[in-house]
C-alpha cells in the first residue's frame, strides 16, 4: 500500500471509526469519493510509495479508544486543509469535506484534550512561584495516578501463602 493510500485509508478508517456511516450504502458511497479523490491525486503514482506513511504509524502507538480519539482528532485537520487546496466545487471533495468537519465537530473535546497535553508538555516550571504550585500540588496529582495506575496488584495476582 502507498503513503498517500495510507493517508486515504486512515481518513476512511477515522470516518468509519466515530459513526459517521448509518449505512452500508452510505459507506459505499464515501468509499466511491475517496477512490475518486486518490483519482484526483493519482495516488497510484510510483512516488507514493517512497517513505513511511504519513499517518498510520501514528495511530499503531494509541491503543485505547479513547487515546485514539486524541490523535484521530489531529489527523482531520490535516486532511480539511489539503481538501481545501482542491476543487471543493467537485460532489466528491464536497461531501468527504462536509464528512470531515462533521467528525471534527465530534471530536472537539479530543481536541482540547490534546491541546492539555501540549500545553504539559511547554510548561515551564523555571519559577520559584510555579515550582511552589506543583510541589503543593504533587500529592493530589499521586493519588490520582496511584488510583489508576495498572501497576497496582490486583488479588488474583498477589502471591499465594501455603496454608499448611
Amino acid at each position: 500500500m502507498t503513503c498517500q493510500t495510507y493517508c486515504l485509508f486512515v481518513l476512511s478508517v477515522t470516518m468509519i471509526y466515530f459513526g459517521c456511516s448509518g449505512s452500508a450504502l452510505f459507506l459505499g458511497q464515501l468509499q466511491n469519493d475517496i477512490d475518486k479523490l486518490k483519482a484526483d491525486f493519482n495516488a497510484s503514482n510510483s512516488d507514493v510509495a517512497d517513505g513511511n506513511p504519513v499517518f498510520i504509524e501514528k495511530v499503531k502507538n494509541w491503543t485505547e479508544r479513547n487515546e485514539k480519539r486524541i490523535i484521530l482528532s489531529q489527523i482531520v485537520t490535516p486532511y480539511l486543509e489539503v481538501l481545501k487546496k482542491t476543487d471543493m466545487s467537485k460532489p466528491h471533495i464536497k461531501n468527504l469535506s462536509e464528512q470531515l468537519n462533521t467528525l471534527r465537530n465530534t471530536l472537539s473535546n479530543d481536541y482540547k484534550r490534546f491541546r492539555d497535553l501540549v500545553e504539559l508538555s511547554n510548561l515551564q516550571l523555571t519559577g520559584l512561584k510555579i515550582q511552589r504550585k506543583a510541589v503543593s500540588e504533587l500529592f493530589s496529582v499521586l493519588q490520582k495516578l496511584v488510583g489508576t495506575s495498572t501497576f497496582k496488584r490486583k488479588r488474583s495476582q498477589s502471591p499465594k501463602r501455603c496454608r499448611c
